[in-house]
């Protein structure tokens, strides 16, 4: 049996979204519900696909076509190319998921200089009749032959400039005549075939244009953006018109049933009389809000609220609806589930379950996690936002918007910040040494770099808001300067970042708070209520710690202990402890150190009031805490060419210094640190190190439980790829946590567990669960050993591409790779728990805050995911969203679909 491409509206219901797509499939539902809806039919999505695949309609479609829009003439009493009363048609794309504006429509399709003058003698208006013409041209003409608008809309101005009248209404019928003449003579010269006049074959080369529009490219940035699969294709809908631009008891609008921006229950919308759709949007008459019609048409308003309600009740979500009036007569176009800011979907979600509408399961489903990511931030005011035009654009690396004063090192951060100015730390790229500007700074700004680069990494940590791999900007640091398609700014300008959207603007942009409001507590109560997965913040200091409390976190899946070194206090005693000569100087640096750790560690526990927290001991090499090995050689450089010429002694005391500095850095210098001496294996070369941490950890375990508060230290040591790496470091650091706390004559239970950041470690962690009472999983650095790249380069070199060319489906440092990391993980939590049957799970690393990844924790069975504090209601809501998705998994299952 051939292939069916065509469905009226009529054999078309809401199931049918995947075939037909979302307007397609909601015409139908409308058209079932008896609803007003002009009659049409759908070309289904499978047509795309064969058109996208052959670049020609399918064979035979054109015979399907003919036969649906002879029931469209036997419904409206119309015909197609009729010279008296013609039939005109909307040729409208709809793809399953909503993509509004990205692709192309046609309307009043069927016109040609034979049916314009049926249709004027028809209506008796032949100024709307040449007004439908001059619209159609102009579409077709764009849509279909490739002919730019703007030079439509070129002739349409110089017309209305000559008559002296600035509204379209304003146009009579005999200028809109010459304005469709001068349009068709514009084709003819730019095609040099002129505009066909068969209606027949401006049908079917508008299907096949709006087939095509599903590639072009605001489609394809957009499907992108919104993770939508490129194979799905878009349907076409073939609709007949019906006119709202044929006086004053006509007109168009779109509405909402609940305010898009707030959640407010409440028609919210606009419309025009004497228009057509596109003039609503367009901007050139001012559209009136919807509760205006009311005035206009008392009958005319009650019919379409009682729709609104209707579909709202029908489809359980806030619609987006078009209409038109045509003499007074109410037409529905579409409705869709219309697309709400995040504030919006929250409140819309917890309201509709209060009313019944939706249970709380559904709500927990409705609001999508960046959804909930808006709520966290500062954001650009979107009215001032729309009316500027970004300075560069980058990568949204680290969501929020942030207002500041230019600057280009991190001294220069503080120093700014500390005098009260708001700042953002713009760099090429940042290193470890820039985190205590990132720290003060408002935003941070890089030309290079992508989403999982350093700066971006340690922004969303650190709640920062981030744009990454801005190429177009270039930044010279040295002259402290940045410049941009020909605008250059200094230290101390205003510029305005959106980590959001990844747009920077060079002025000073007023931000919007962002709001946790009571709607977003409820949701949040609700998904704890479902969810199985616990939910942690990595958080390195008491600011964080109490953010992540705030924000719903149970506890902290990473401390990092080396993120304390970088503070200005503790970095020279740092250097001290590594450039030291003896075990005595070492010692002393060493005991330094503890003194600020125990701090350190002591105020945490004290935010956390008895919650779980993990501390990762000393993970990176220890080079990164000296200067850059560049840097230093040209200080040596500098210094050794001014001491030739002053030979003073105080140039020379630094000029040693530095000297030392750099012998040391040269010795530690490695040819691939990442997979150099850190982590476990810096614990067995220099263990003074991490006894002093191991220490200081437990003093502060006894301090805070003196003082009544409970807490539970768990030492996780990284890196660790054989067992006996963990049998070794654990048994010593075992025993300087027993002296400590036998000095102390106080009990503190304690846990040693492990990082799983490399392949082997994966793959005997029966091996290693038999010394770890847990695991977490580091996937930042287990995603970069499976796959053998960089995560500091590998973005901007070459992921980027592969994920535009679809060699892999996405950034697997932003998403979990499932079937590679992701079988490791499913070997190490497999073996791990058959030696060690109670063995805690986790994962640490940036993977922890994504929601497809945490999908794959729940199925896992791990025991809890751990993010950045801004991070954590997202997590909250897409564990929850995971638990509901396994409950309906498994309970389709038992029912045997």
């Amino acid at each position: 049996m051939p292939e069916k491409y065509v469905y009226l509206f009529e054999e078309s219901d809401a199931s049918m979204r995947d075939l037909l797509g979302g307007k397609g499939a909601n015409l139908g539902e409308m058209t079932r519900l008896g609803l007003p809806v002009p009659p049409g039919f759908t070309i289904s999505t499978e047509a795309c696909r064969y058109h996208t695949e052959h670049g020609t309609l399918p064979p035979g479609l054109m015979d399907e076509v003919r036969r649906a829009m002879a029931t469209l003439e036997t419904k409206m009493e119309r015909h197609f190319g009729d010279t008296h009363r013609p039939l005109l048609v909307s040729v409208r794309s709809g793809a399953a998921i909503s993509m509004p504006g990205m692709m192309d429509t046609i309307l009043n399709l069927g016109l040609n200089a034979q049916t314009v003058r049926g249709l004027a003698h028809d209506s008796g208006d032949a100024r709307f009749a040449w007004d439908a013409n001059r619209r159609f041209v102009m579409m077709f003409g764009d849509v279909v032959l490739g002919v730019h608008r703007r030079h439509f809309e070129r002739i349409f101005d110089q017309f209305k400039k000559r008559i002296d009248v600035k509204l379209d209404t304003q146009i009579p019928g005999d200028v809109m005549e010459n304005i469709c003449r001068d349009f068709l003579a514009l084709v003819l010269h730019e095609t040099g075939e002129g505009f066909p006049a068969d209606p027949w074959r401006q049908l079917e080369l508008s299907i096949g244009a709006v087939f095509s529009s599903w590639n072009n490219e605001r489609a394809k940035v957009y499907r992108k953006k919104e993770r939508i699969p490129d194979h799905l294709g878009t349907a076409v809908n073939v609709q007949a018109m019906v006119f709202g631009n044929l006086g004053m008891d006509s007109g168009t609008g779109v509405a909402f049933t609940r305010d898009p921006a707030t959640g407010e229950r409440g028609l919210y919308g606009e419309y025009l009389m004497n228009a057509q759709g596109e003039d609503v949007v367009a901007g050139i008459r001012t559209p009136v809000p919807i509760a205006a019609l009311q005035h206009e048409s008392t009958r005319i308003y009650d019919a379409f609220v009682a729709i609104c309600d209707r579909l709202e009740r029908h489809f359980k979500d806030m619609m987006d609806l078009e209409f038109t009036i045509e003499h007074g007569r109410l037409f529905m176009l579409q409705c869709r589930a219309g697309k709400r800011t995040g504030p919006a979907a929250v409140r819309m979600a917890v309201e509709m379950a209060g009313e019944g509408l939706i249970t709380k399961e559904q709500a927990i489903g409705r609001v999508k996690p960046a959804q909930v990511d808006q709520l966290l931030h500062p954001r650009i005011d979107e009215a001032v936002a729309a009316t500027l035009t970004p300075l560069v654009s980058g990568l949204a690396a680290s969501p929020g918007a942030g207002v500041g004063r230019v600057v280009f090192s991190a001294d220069a951060a503080v120093a700014r910040a500390q005098s009260g100015d708001p700042v953002i730390l713009v760099r090429d790229e940042t290193n470890p040494d820039d985190v205590k500007g990132m720290l003060v700074a408002k935003g941070v700004l890089t030309a290079h770099g992508g989403k999982t680069s350093h700066a971006a990494v340690v922004a969303r940590g650190f709640g920062i808001p981030c744009v990454a791999g801005a190429e177009d900007l270039h930044v010279d640091v040295h002259a402290k300067k940045m410049t941009a398609h020909g605008r250059a700014f200094e230290e101390g300008d205003w510029v305005t970042i959106d980590g959001t959207t990844g747009h920077v603007y060079g002025d000073k942009l007023k931000l919007v708070e962002a709001k946790v409001t009571g709607y977003f507590g409820v949701l949040m109560g609700w998904c704890d209520e479902v969810r199985r997965l616990g939910v942690r913040a990595n958080a390195d200091n008491p600011k964080d710690a109490a953010q992540a409390i705030a924000f719903g976190a149970e506890g902290i899946g990473l401390c990092r202990t080396e993120h304390m070194f970088f503070e200005r206090d503790r970095l020279p005693i740092v250097r001290e402890m590594i450039l030291a000569q003896n075990d005595h100087d070492r010692e002393a640096a060493l005991e330094k150190l503890q003194v600020v750790q125990q701090g350190d560690f002591e105020r945490i526990f004290e935010v956390m009031q008895g919650r779980p927290v993990t501390i990762r001991l000393i993970d990176p090499p220890l080079h990164e805490f000296l200067p850059s090995y560049e840097e230093l050689v040209r200080q040596v450089t500098e210094l050794e060419l001014a001491n030739n010429v002053l030979n003073g002694h105080a140039l020379a005391e630094v000029l040693a210094e530095k000297r030392a500095m750099l012998e040391a850095v040269l010795g530690m210098r490695e040819q691939n640190p990442m997979l150099g001496l850190r982590g476990v294996r810096l614990s067995i070369i220099f263990p003074g190190l991490v006894a002093m941490q191991t220490r200081a950890i437990m003093n502060a375990a006894v301090r805070v439980k003196r003082h009544g508060v409970e807490v539970t230290p768990e030492i996780m040591i990284p890196l660790v790829g054989h067992v006996n790496e963990l049998s070794v470091v654990k048994t010593q650091l075992e025993a300087v946590a027993r002296e400590t706390l036998a000095e102390a004559g106080v009990e503190v239970p304690f846990k040693f567990g492990t990082m799983i950041e490399l392949p082997r470690a994966a793959l005997v962690a029966g091996d290693i669960a038999e010394h770890a009472e847990f695991f977490s999983f580091g996937t930042n650095d287990l995603t970069q050993t499976t796959h053998g790249i960089s995560r500091d380069d590998a973005e901007e070199k070459f992921l980027r591409r592969y994920v535009q060319q679809g060699i892999i489906a996405a950034n697997p440092f932003e998403t979990l790779d499932v079937k590679g990391v992701g079988r490791l993980m499913r070997i190490a939590v497999s073996e791990g728990r058959a030696a060690r049957p109670h063995l805690k799970t986790g994962i640490c690393g940036e993977h922890g805050g994504d929601p497809a990844s945490i999908a794959f924790c729940h199925e896992l069975g791990l025991d809890y995911v751990s993010c950045s504090p801004y991070r954590v209601p997202v997590a909250r809501l897409a564990a929850a969203q995971a638990a509901l998705a396994g409950t309906e998994k498994a309970g389709k299952q038992a029912s045997g679909e």
